[in-house]
């Protein structure tokens, strides 16, 4: 395969996996999975929860065309790439920059965050089955976007050493 055909292949997959995680959001995390994805939306002491399984599916699929399409880099092997790129900014934006699982990243001024950590708050303002709205990762609606511009971003303050005198 070409490098311009790896490039378009991993980067229409991994654009296709936002609307592959959006329709699983919407239909089956929030349909007759609901009680592996309920643990996502109710608070809980434990580090890990039961929706933390589906990175098990999409980790292995990914590797499984990784592995499958290896010998001679061919589509499956930048479907895979794909796949997990879109996996670890997943992990990175929803994991520790939204909930906050990792602590090395807490607030940014992006706008585009801003709104994008909103519209997710807003998809919790549920905890159950039925009621949430904003099922996607990336996309992001509007109407988020004009409330981020609005909310001034948060200042960082340093704090400052006292001098010994």
């Amino acid at each position: 395969m070409t490098t311009l055909g790896a490039v378009a292949v991993t980067t229409a997959t991994f654009l296709g996996m936002e609307f592959v995680a959006w329709f699983m959001h919407r239909f089956v995390l929030h349909g007759p999975l609901w009680f592996l994805h309920r643990s996502h939306h109710v608070r809980h002491p434990h580090r890990f929860e039961r929706n933390d399984f589906f990175f098990l599916f999409y980790g292995s699929l990914s590797m499984l065309l990784i592995i499958s399409g290896a010998e001679s880099h061919d589509f499956r092997f930048w479907m895979g790439v794909g796949i997990a790129s879109y996996g670890t900014l997943y992990f990175f934006v929803h994991d520790v920059l939204i909930h906050g699982r990792l602590r090395f990243w807490r607030k940014s001024r992006s706008t585009y965050l801003r709104a994008l950590n909103m519209a997710h708050k807003m998809h919790h303002k549920t905890t159950g089955r039925d009621g949430s709205e904003e099922f996607g990762l990336l996309w992001v609606s509007p109407r988020y976007f004009r409330l981020a511009l609005r909310r001034p971003a948060p200042t960082r303050v340093l704090k400052s050493s006292k001098a010994v005198s």
